[in-house]
């Protein structure tokens, strides 16, 4: 197992926000966490990336306890995060934000391909054409992919992505997902949040649903259309 969250309890201040959260994500899996606003999607990613820390449970990430450590001795153990405000550099151009995310893979000995400028130019060629312009001067498509890559070029064996399809117009959303399933079949494991269902369910492997702070459902595809009421109460507006 490549991430195992188990029974995490988190707050901000006295406001319980995550209530014995559990899940697992296989090496290679592109997985969704699916759930309305303010159910703790994002409290669990930045409890998996160290942004926040839980009171209780175990991250475990490749055989280590993630609980503890700060956010960037995590990185440095091989997970990235690609957050929803995307955070690049406007006055920088994309070649630039491009460098700024650049380091070696964790492992001496790492088998499998390493992201390069040349391996991210090949895998994005809008971000090739692009690599002059300033990133403020970018689509909100381009943006989100910038976003992706410059976490890739940190070469993670897991990214974290929060909410890559919101505020994008139909035709962006399905070249998000489109570049989200060839990270994932590069290698680089995903766990995604997302609001979209209809979206999530065309690229993900696995799903998780939250409500409240509580995992509520966790299956495949199948399971996931069959579990109309689940849909209903937790999705569905």
């Amino acid at each position: 197992m490549l991430l195992d969250v188990n029974a995490v309890h988190t707050y901000y201040g006295k406001s319980h926000i995550l209530h014995g959260v559990s899940m697992q994500l296989r090496k290679g899996e592109l997985v969704c966490l699916l759930g309305r606003n303010g159910v703790g999607k994002t409290t669990t990613m930045k409890s998996i990336m160290g942004l926040v820390r839980p009171e209780s449970g175990t991250i475990i990430f490749n055989g280590e306890e993630l609980i503890g450590k700060p956010a960037h001795e995590i990185a440095r153990l091989g997970v990235g995060i690609v957050p929803e405000t995307r955070r690049i550099f406007g006055s920088l151009t994309v070649h630039e934000n491009l460098l700024i995310g650049a380091k070696s893979p964790r492992h001496s000995d790492h088998t499998g391909p390493t992201w390069t400028l040349d391996r991210v130019y090949d895998s994005f060629p809008m971000l090739k054409k692009r690599q002059s312009n300033k990133g403020k001067h970018l689509s909100g498509g381009e943006q989100q992919a910038l976003t992706v890559a410059r976490t890739l070029m940190g070469n993670p064996e897991l990214i974290l992505v929060d909410e890559p399809t919101e505020g994008l117009a139909p035709l962006i959303v399905k070249d998000v997902l489109d570049m989200l399933s060839r990270v994932r079949e590069s290698g680089v494991t995903v766990l995604m949040v997302e609001q979209n269902f209809n979206a999530a369910i065309k690229v993900a492997d696995r799903f998780y649903i939250m409500g409240k702070g509580h995992i509520v459902f966790d299956g495949d595809e199948k399971t996931l259309l069959e579990a109309e009421d689940v849909r209903k109460t937790y999705l569905e507006v």
